[in-house]
């Protein structure tokens, strides 16, 4: 699984680690966190963001992670710092974009991202094969409830440079959702697009899996007769199929190799539990390294807790 292989050490207790399984960013996000703690800023880890951000080179998909993963780290002082210093650093202009998004969906009132959207087309202009401005500018579209017309010209640059590309997928996934700015038909319409050309092992493997792990939970939070019918979900053909082709493909060694694999692995073994298939859902919990992620699990409780009960009962040493 490429330079970022999962290493499942025996006995490894279960963690949560936003770097998942990217050893390199889990060093310099604790370098980020340590320097703040102490209250001063070390230059030397504007240095190391720099470094761990071009590293990942034209993996678009290994940056993206890593430019989510820094930006939720990194707060808002040390972005803006990093760009006033490099003001024409591409990776300095996405990551206070980034933390900009961050910051904006954490506060729930946006206010106007324009200046957002002016980092991007910089970054974009500094790297125009980067589908990572693009990404951007379409999550200040979903956080500004913009209207879906605004959306087609973002979304053809973003797939002309990586027609496959995780966080952008997610984000319009989030976008044409009912509770958004789309409806029921138009989610429908983006997994099917994905059914006709994706690769089984894209990085948008798990797309269709998200979407139905958020029709599940959206059911049980209803409550009433929605909560009561959540299980029937399961049970759809459709479901089935997708659950069934998951569980087959997505643990095989090599099989997955995007950067949050991991995450994906999480998603695979809630919705196996939910659908009452422990054997697989075992299977996928091992992949994960005993690394958690807070979603799905934080829909039933303090994510670390849930995921943790189940990785015992399954994974640890003894168990069945």
């Amino acid at each position: 699984m490429s330079a970022f292989i999962r290493r499942r050490r025996k006995g490894s207790l279960p963690r949560l680690a936003p770097e998942l399984d990217d050893v390199t960013l889990g060093k310099v996000r604790r370098r980020v966190e340590t320097c703040w703690d102490r209250g001063s800023l070390d230059f030397a880890v504007m240095a190391l963001l720099s470094n761990v951000i071009d590293d990942a080179g034209q993996d678009w998909d290994r940056k993206a992670h890593r430019l989510e993963v820094l930006a939720g780290s990194a707060g808002r002082a040390l972005p803006g710092i990093w760009r006033e210093h490099k003001p024409n650093d591409q990776g300095a202009l996405l990551l206070h974009a980034w933390s900009d998004v961050v910051q904006a969906r954490q506060q729930g009132s946006v206010g106007d991202l324009s200046d957002v959207r002016a980092s991007c087309r910089r970054a974009a202009e500094l790297l125009p094969a980067d589908p990572i401005p693009w990404t951007l500018h379409l999550a200040t579209l979903r956080l500004e409830r913009r209207p879906t017309r605004e959306l087609s010209p973002i979304w053809r640059e973003i797939k002309a440079r990586d027609p496959w590309n995780r966080e952008a997928h997610l984000q319009a996934l989030g976008y044409l959702s009912p509770e958004e700015c789309g409806s029921s038909v138009l989610v429908l319409d983006l997994l099917d697009g994905l059914r006709a050309e994706m690769p089984p092992n894209a990085p948008t493997a798990a797309l269709e899996l998200t979407a139905i792990v958020r029709n599940h939970q959206r059911a049980v939070a209803v409550g009433g007769l929605m909560a009561l019918g959540a299980a029937e979900i399961w049970r759809r053909p459709d479901v089935a199929k997708a659950l069934d082709q998951a569980a087959q493909d997505w643990t095989t060694p090599g099989f997955l190799t995007h950067a949050a694999a991991v995450a994906d692995f999480n998603l695979l073994a809630y919705a196996l539990l939910k659908s009452t298939r422990p054997t697989e859902a075992a299977t996928a919990l091992r992949a994960t390294g005993a690394v958690a992620t807070p979603w799905p699990w934080n829909a039933d409780g303090e994510p670390l807790e849930r995921f943790a009960h189940f990785y015992g009962r399954y994974c640890q040493e003894g168990s069945a």
